[in-house]
């Protein structure tokens, strides 16, 4: 091992492994060095030129972030020339950044603000042009997705969410850069919305943008206004990895657990009900686990691919819809917990207009993932969670109120029925979390608790990569830490194989480093995360999931058994191919059910034509079958009263098998055709014939 390297950094001596940069030794000497384009987990490419220092010998300034430390440097940083440059660097970005900080949803969290405010730069009134004049189809806003939102006039060309979308990070090559000079930007392929390319929805390029031009759809005004009205009675549910991360948003160490500050936070908020998402994870074991283990009986389906990670299975149904068989059909946690608060006795406890169909309760989920926003609106699931919060947007709710989080005390329990939970719920925020729980139950359903270990060490771990372990009695499991190791496992096919089940997270260490978790710049701080997530499970007085009272007290009084009927229409889901006719026909009988007229009708050709089959009929034209759901179709019903179609196969490619709210199976076939609106082409139904099936 080679010795460390020691040099001087504004006059203070340091030492540094070999192979460290200036910035690495600035800030273990504890000097500040301004960055817009570095982030600890990606390559530096010194775009910003923020952090050039002078190095003793050189005749111009080194960019620290990728210059690599030397034995007896001297480093200056923050020599009058240094200043000035900077401060002319951050004018020149200024004059082409829009001056409404005071309406960005970074504001507060953005660096440039940070250094324009601390260095007191003076900002331009004349903004330039961002974008190409050659180039107008390089559209600075997009707001078409669900889970993420563009704005390009607040980009400062670092760089960031194109490797983290790229090689070093997702591998998704979704944005890239186009144009030269003046006109660079980051943009999508081809220029399509967000929506409309292959963009799984992860969120990484929103945790590493330093401005506000990356953003998830935010959530919480909506939410403030809902709870400051108090006209609904309202309920959250809170992931595991949230309660720990939350804190970081407040200036504590990374990995304090704060499950007791963030439920009293939560309250203040103005919820009537804090849940833990938690008790839906063991819930999700048990359903996941009898499935798994039903498959393994009959030797059909494997290995099974876990389904909690919303954009693990938006990348299944994207890039690989042959697998949609081997996914497995227990919905997330957070929708399992969606629909029991909505749907279940909770609802039916709260009085009689909820039990009648007449109300629902307004339900909230904060979650480290922005894919989550995305599943909240996903056909059969969407209306189950009114709205999802990144971990970062319920940090600026608690601040927009003026509660002092660290203040809070740390007393604070979850209401029951859905707030209990075990040790195996809480490792589902860590990578290698959900196939753990699934072992621990497992085993115990197989009769062999003895031989397998609570704590499976093989597959904990925060880097990318594949992990495996052998389970007595089960068989060898896997797990995908981050997305571009799942791609590589699933290239060839060693895996169909050589595994049971696979678990895929699409972030890089699970939930903990999700792409609406708090911002850092610590490279440990998903091994901070994690510890404390496993000390939370250690800590636990139950660590099985099929040990949770309440979700066994469920069972016995309304879903009877794991995998039961009633089970699966509340806790399970189906699957089709993004853009097939079998997705858009999900997405049509979703609005059907929500009797959103409007929605239904964007999925139609404007001369679409629909046999119902039934006493209404055939209706031509898209107006006259949104004219029809509005006004001839009996009005939607909530709570335990809402009824939903579902596919009759959960994951059959080309099956339109659909069997009603009422019971009755029914046969679709349907015809498609593509319209071009803004640009980009759509698929919508030209003909849609229901046959009622005997």
């Amino acid at each position: 091992m080679r010795p460390p390297v020691e040099l001087s950094v504004n006059g203070r001596s340091v030492r540094v492994d070999e192979g460290a940069t200036l910035l690495d030794a600035a800030r273990l000497a504890g000097v500040h060095v301004p960055t817009l384009c570095h982030y600890p987990r990606l390559p530096s490419h010194a775009v910003c030129r923020m952090c050039l220092v002078d190095v003793q010998g050189q005749r111009q300034p080194q960019p620290a972030c990728v210059t690599k430390a030397k034995e007896g440097d001297v480093v200056e940083t923050d020599s009058a020339g240094l200043r000035a440059f900077r401060e002319t660097n951050a004018e020149w970005l200024l004059a082409r950044h829009p001056s409404d900080c005071m309406h960005c949803e970074v504001n507060g969290s953005c660096k440039l603000q940070s250094f324009v405010n601390e260095n007191q730069v003076a900002v331009f009134s004349e903004n330039a042009p961002r974008g190409s004049a050659g180039h107008p189809e390089h559209k600075l806003t997009d707001h078409t997705s669900p889970s993420i939102w563009r704005d390009l006039s607040k980009c400062i060309e670092c760089g960031l969410c194109v490797e983290a979308c790229g090689e070093a990070g997702q591998q998704q090559y979704v944005i890239g850069f186009a144009e030269r000079g003046f006109g660079r930007l980051p943009v999508t392929v081809f220029d399509k919305s967000l929506a409309n390319t292959r963009c799984i929805s992860c969120g990484q390029c929103t945790l590493v943008c330093p401005a506000g031009a990356l953003i998830e759809a935010p959530h919480w005004h909506d939410v403030l206004h809902t709870l400051d009205a108090r006209r609904r009675i309202s309920a959250v549910q809170v992931a595991p990895a949230t309660r720990i991360a939350i804190s970081e948003e407040f200036g504590m160490k990374p990995g304090t657990i704060s499950t007791g500050r963030m439920i009293n936070a939560l309250r203040k908020l103005g919820f009537d009900y804090v849940f833990d998402t938690n008790f839906a994870a063991d819930l999700t074991i048990m359903e996941e686990g009898t499935e798994f283990l039903a498959r393994l009986e009959n030797q059909k389906g494997l290995p099974l691919l876990t389904s909690c990670c919303p954009g693990w299975v938006n990348w299944v149904e994207i890039n690989r819809p042959d697998l949609l068989p081997h996914l497995s059909t227990a919905k997330s946690p957070q929708q399992m917990h969606g629909a029991l608060t909505k749907r279940g006795s909770f609802a039916r406890s709260l009085g009689p207009d909820f039990a009648e169909g007449k109300a629902e309760p307004y339900v909230v989920s904060v979650m480290p993932c922005t894919a989550k926003k995305d599943e909240s609106a996903r056909p059969f699931l969407s209306g189950d969670v009114d709205h999802v919060l990144t971990t970062r947007e319920l940090a600026r709710m608690i601040r927009a109120r003026g509660i002092a989080f660290g203040a809070l005390p740390e007393e604070g329990e979850f209401d029951n029925p859905l707030g209990e939970s075990t040790g195996a719920a809480q490792i589902f925020g860590a990578s290698g979390g959900v196939m753990e729980a699934i072992a621990r139950t497992a085993s115990h359903f197989i009769g062999k608790d003895g031989e397998g270990s609570l704590e499976w060490h093989q597959l904990r771990g925060v880097s990318q990569g594949v992990k495996a372990a052998e389970v007595p009695g089960v068989g060898k499991v896997a797990v995908c830490s981050g997305i571009a190791a799942a791609q590589r496992l699933l290239e060839t096919q060693t895996w169909r194989s050589e595994y049971v089940a696979i678990e895929v997270m699409a972030c890089v260490g699970g939930c903990l480093g999700g792409g609406g978790e708090p911002k850092s710049m610590d490279p440990l701080v998903l091994d901070e995360r994690m510890q404390a997530i496993y000390a939370m499970d250690k800590n636990a007085p139950r660590r099985r999931s099929h040990e949770n009272q309440d979700v066994q007290k469920l069972y016995a009084t309304e879903l009877g058994k794991p995998n039961s009927a009633k089970a699966h229409g509340l806790l399970h889901a189906s699957y089709a191919a993004r853009n097939s006719g079998r997705s858009l026909l999900m997405r049509f009988l979703d609005c059907v059910d929500r009797r959103d007229a409007k929605g239904a009708a964007r999925l139609l050709h404007p001369d679409a034509l629909w046999s119902t089959a039934s006493p209404l009929g055939d209706i031509q034209g898209a107006s006259n079958i949104e004219t029809l759901i509005e006004t001839r179709l009996p009005p939607r019903r909530y709570g335990p009263a809402h009824a939903r179609h579902r596919m009759e196969s959960p994951a059959a490619i080309d099956d339109l098998t659909v069997v009603t709210p009422a019971g009755e199976r029914c046969r679709f076939s349907m015809e498609v055709d593509t319209m071009d609106e803004g640009g980009e082409s759509r698929r919508v139904i030209r003909r849609l014939v229901r046959e009622v099936l005997s």
